[in-house]
């Protein structure tokens, strides 16, 4: 099969590799109808998760079908369309059975990291690929539901909803902001909706991108790189600031941002892949009293994402910017990679 193999900082290649096989009682063979390219690929790319080692096929997101399962695989069965979620789950160890996946301590997770795909073993970017624990890490895409836009469940839904919003707390009549409005930002301003924020304030250095966070229920735009963009801001606050300020780019520049914007009290949520130290001012930030999180997205919120999904409650047709063949997918990578100039949001790739 071909996949996207990755062989050190700024060097990857669509190139023939063998073809992925059962390893393990749990494990699934999905052969890929639609993958995409996440944010943090192009982390990958800039040399920011060095536990990523040459050799590795990139992806940890997309839609196929099962062609083979594991003896130990029941629930998950051949021919079944599915969501290859961005979390490998056991599903029975301590930290799974505390819903946080994220950090699942299984043997092919031994880092206690859930985020394997893609990272720690070969991923969805790719003609084929094996997914671990099949029953917990797949999730049926519902009938009816357009496999492209299942594809949002793998990461970038569960990620802005779940790392940005619930733990941020949004509360109702809340002033959200969420700096960057790329597609893991504009999923927490779309799933922020569920919460019944009072504005939701879309932040971002592209004016073309804070104007179209407006379609993803962003209720107020900023660009950063206006000279007064804190004052535009505090004006949409009560005067003290927003309630919940959430990071999702990941540069010293955007956290310095959110810490800028806060009111006593609030809440800083961090999504962002930071790649770099950004620095704390706890000599001043001690009182205020802020609750600050961070966290790789556990999925627990998946399932019932897909729900809304399937209702029709979430639309994320307008995620997707741009589509190619997987064969093209160094196009794809060079399109989502000056997103600035191309205006891509996520680009979808079709076998």
């Amino acid at each position: 099969m071909k996949a996207l193999v990755y062989s050190g900082p700024s060097s990857i290649a669509w190139q023939e590799v063998p073809d992925p096989v059962i390893q393990r009682p749990t494990d699934a063979i999905v052969t890929m109808e639609t993958t995409t390219i996440c944010g943090t690929d192009l982390h990958i790319l800039k040399g920011d998760v060095p536990t990523v080692q040459p050799g590795r096929i990139l992806g940890h997101e997309g839609v196929g079908v099962v062609t083979q399962v594991g003896d130990a695989v029941t629930e998950i069965a051949v021919g079944d369309r599915v969501i290859v979620s961005c979390i490998s789950a056991c599903g029975k160890c301590g930290y799974c059975l505390e819903g946080m996946y994220s950090h699942c301590l299984a043997e092919e997770g031994a880092s206690g990291i859930g985020w394997i795909l893609g990272h720690l073993i070969d991923g969805t970017q790719a003609e084929h690929v094996r997914v671990p624990f099949a029953e917990t890490s797949l999730h049926k895409v519902p009938v009816g539901v357009a496999p492209e836009e299942a594809a949002m469940i793998s990461d970038i839904l569960p990620t802005g909803h779940e790392i940005g919003i619930r733990y941020g707390a949004v509360e109702p009549g809340d002033v959200v902001a969420v700096i960057g409005a790329g597609p893991v930002g504009l999923a927490a301003m779309t799933t922020a909706a569920l919460y019944g924020p009072s504005r939701v304030i879309a932040i971002d250095i592209d004016a073309n991108r804070v104007e179209q966070a407006k379609r993803f229920g962003a209720s107020d735009g900023v660009v950063s790189s206006d000279a007064d963009w804190r004052e535009q801001v505090i004006a949409l606050t009560d005067g003290l600031g927003v309630d919940v300020a959430i990071e999702a780019v990941g540069i010293p520049a955007t956290w310095d941002m959110s810490l800028a914007m806060v009111r006593p009290g609030g809440h800083v949520a961090n999504v962002g892949v930071h790649g770099k130290p950004v620095s704390f001012p706890l000599e001043t930030a001690w009182i205020q009293n802020l609750t600050i999180t961070t966290g790789l997205v556990n999925t627990d919120t998946s399932r019932m994402l897909i729900k809304l999904l399937a209702q029709g409650r979430l639309d994320v047709a307008g995620f997707i910017s741009h589509r190619f063949s997987l064969h093209d997918i160094m196009d794809a990578y060079d399109t989502f990679g000056r997103a600035a100039e191309t205006k891509a949001l996520k680009v979808i790739l079709t076998a």
